[in-house]
């Protein structure tokens, strides 16, 4: 599945044109987005900014308890590089009042996904309440990968005019950022994505220290599978011949047909399967 710089550069535009197009489209002058301190919401803002002029991006850092200071930095560290607005708005408050009004229902309950989805709403809530305020456009930033196996939340990270990169396996968001950052060496500029964002463990922060690992195979296997059955149509047992793990293969089959209800509920995605 490895992408070919040149094939990245195109890759890169193609996503840019996209954005640019659909903002014109449907009259939007300026966009927005939730930043997380990880490299789906950076990659996106950079992307943002080519689209829309870095005056026109706005990135939220919207913070709740299990918020790192290590995202919160590097995310102000990223909107500095690519020179956008960058606002701060703490979501606790509102998490607090929201587990107070359910704590009725919720009592002698453990925390669960109920307790990280409610913070991922109410994120998505506060980026809308923005949308419509400002009629500027939200952007998802969920990848190919996460929405295929429902690691989402619906109303919560999901909410957005547009998906820019969800058409993208983490693998390639990954391989984008590191080509975006290389080409901006090339010319003596400053890497936008700050290095570290690249290399910490990925972690939507809904609870003490979580990763995505432990929801996820890891991404290369993940990826590897997910690009056999969603892009190349094989079938599960296709892909066990091809050399892949048959429990593995089967586990993830199961968990992208459990999870489509999710994908016909999600923000438009950009196509970029041109290059396969």
């Amino acid at each position: 599945m490895k992408i070919a710089p040149h094939e990245l550069d195109i890759l890169e535009q193609a996503l840019v044109c996209g954005i640019r197009d659909y903002m014109f489209k449907y009259g939007f002058k300026s966009v927005h987005l939730g930043l997380s301190g990880g490299l789906d919401s950076a990659l996106a803002a950079c992307l943002a900014v080519q689209a829309a002029g870095k005056e026109n991006v706005v990135c939220f850092y919207l913070p709740s308890r299990f918020s790192s200071q290590g995202s919160k930095d590097d995310s102000r560290e990223l909107a500095g590089n690519l020179g956008c607005r960058y606002e701060v708005i703490s979501i606790e408050p509102l998490f607090e009042n929201f587990l107070a009004v359910l704590e009725p229902f919720f009592e002698k309950l453990p925390f669960d996904t109920a307790e990280e989805n409610l913070q991922a709403r109410i994120r998505g809530t506060v980026l809308m309440a923005f949308a419509n305020k400002f009629h500027s456009m939200l952007l998802s930033c969920g990848n190919k990968s996460e929405l295929a196996m429902g690691y989402c939340t619906l109303y919560g990270d999901m909410a957005g005019a547009l998906s820019p990169i969800g058409g993208l396996f983490k693998t390639e968001v990954i391989a984008m950022c590191r080509r975006i950052n290389g080409n901006a060496v090339e010319i003596g500029a400053k890497p936008p994505i700050p290095q570290i964002i690249i290399d910490k463990p990925p972690s939507a922060e809904l609870r003490p220290g979580q990763k995505d690992q432990d929801s996820l195979p890891p991404y290369e296997l993940l990826d590897e599978i997910l690009e056999l059955y969603l892009r190349k149509g094989f079938s599960q047992g296709e892909i066990v011949r091809h050399g892949c793990d048959a429990q593995l293969t089967e586990k993830i089959v199961k968990t992208v047909s459990m999870a489509e209800f999710k994908l016909r509920q999600a923000a438009p995605v950009l196509a970029v399967d041109f290059f396969n």
